[in-house]
Order: C-alpha cells, then sequence, then structure tokens
C-alpha cells in the first residue's frame, strides 16, 4: 500500500503546530510566534467534472463548511451579448478562517473527462492529507458517499518520528469520485513538528549517513 507524508489541506502539518484538545486528541494551533514565516498555505483547489458529485463528500461526509460559491467568467462581450460563466469555485473549510482551506472547481465550459482510474498515486497526482479525531465514525459515513472508493479503512500504521521513535497514526484512504487520493487520518501519538530534532540527534544523523556534522 501507498504511502506518503504530504500537503495537509486542513492545517495539519505545515502551517499550523499541533495542540492536545481535551481527551487527548491532536488538533490546529498555530505555530508560536517566534517561528511563524511570512508566508501561509492559503488553499488547495481541485479541479473535478462535477461539484454536485464532489460536494457530498467534502462538505457532508467529512463535514467541512462551504465559505464560497461563486459562478466566475460570465457578464457581457464587447458587443454586449451575454456570456455564460466559465468555471463554478467552491471553497470549504475546517477550523480555520483563512489557512488549509479546500476548493473545489469545475470547468463550466469544456466537455468534463471521462471518469477517472483509481490507481496509486504517481508523479504529478496529489495527495490530500486530513485531520478527523472522529475517524472511525466518519469513515463509515465517507465510505457509504456515492462516488467514493475506498482504498483503506482505518489502519493503525506508524510512521518514523525525528527523534528516532515512532508517530503512530491511525491511517485510512479513499478516492472521490474524480480520482483524487485522499488520506483521513487520526494522530495517536505527538504529531511532527512539535519540537525540532536535538543537535546530538543530527550528529549521530548525519554520521550515519556519511556526512560531516
Amino acid at each position: 500500500m501507498f504511502r506518503i507524508l504530504s500537503l495537509t489541506v486542513l492545517a495539519a502539518a505545515l502551517t499550523v503546530g499541533p495542540a492536545l484538545a481535551p481527551g487527548g486528541a491532536v488538533r490546529a494551533a498555530p505555530v508560536p510566534e517566534d517561528q511563524r514565516i511570512p508566508v501561509d498555505i492559503r488553499r488547495t483547489t481541485l479541479l473535478v467534472r462535477d461539484i454536485e458529485r464532489s460536494l457530498p463528500v467534502y462538505r457532508d461526509a467529512l463535514g467541512l463548511t462551504v465559505i464560497y460559491d461563486e459562478l466566475i467568467g460570465g457578464g457581457t462581450d464587447a458587443e454586449g451579448e451575454e456570456r455564460p460563466p466559465t468555471t463554478r469555485l467552491v471553497l470549504l473549510r475546517a477550523n480555520d478562517t483563512f489557512i488549509g482551506a479546500l476548493g473545489l472547481m469545475q470547468r463550466l465550459d469544456i466537455e468534463p473527462p471521462p471518469p477517472p482510474e483509481n490507481r496509486r498515486a504517481m508523479p504529478g497526482d496529489v495527495i490530500v492529507v486530513i485531520n478527523a479525531t472522529d475517524l472511525e465514525e466518519r469513515f463509515k459515513r465517507i465510505a457509504a458517499t456515492p462516488g467514493v472508493t475506498v482504498s483503506t479503512p482505518p489502519t493503525r500504521i506508524e510512521y518514523p518520528a525525528p527523534d528516532g521513535g515512532v508517530i503512530p497514526v491511525l491511517f485510512s484512504a479513499f478516492w472521490d469520485p474524480d480520482g483524487y487520493f485522499i488520506e483521513v487520518n487520526r494522530i495517536l501519538g505527538p504529531p511532527a513538528g512539535i519540537a525540532a530534532p536535538s543537535p546530538g540527534h543530527h550528529r549521530a544523523h548525519a554520521r550515519s549517513c556519511g556526512e560531516k556534522p
């Protein structure tokens, strides 16, 4: 089974630091002020064949909130003739009003391509990683959504941790109606990004890789 640590569109890794909510669940939280940079990952936009087929996955099963749903590109041309919209754009969010949004874009002025072939992700593909503290129950709704193909039901796996330990994760994955590979995980231990590896660990790692410390 294909595994990759990839872009987290719901602000679970790159743009925010994790925090522990009541009950021990890992939730997104801003990184400390002295670690902030002048760049935010605003959103990832998925081009889809039919937004009405995608919304039951992202809005209903995953529970994201629609914050924007507009038709773009219409109006009148130079001769005053009405032009139909060329694009529909829907934006959804989880727990942050700015970073980590998910976009769904449908081109209305083209014939949609044929249904995709669900396959192992390859270079040029996108893997979306989402965290859900209620994964076990939520995945039942995801799996029952029309157009969804389950790749892996919730399964415990372990990623290597920077300190030499492991990061336990309840991992699940599915393909959405357009063939995008979506991971929905629940982190069971401290996730990556809480603390940098110690200098001693870095030197030991460098020696093991044949590098100069």
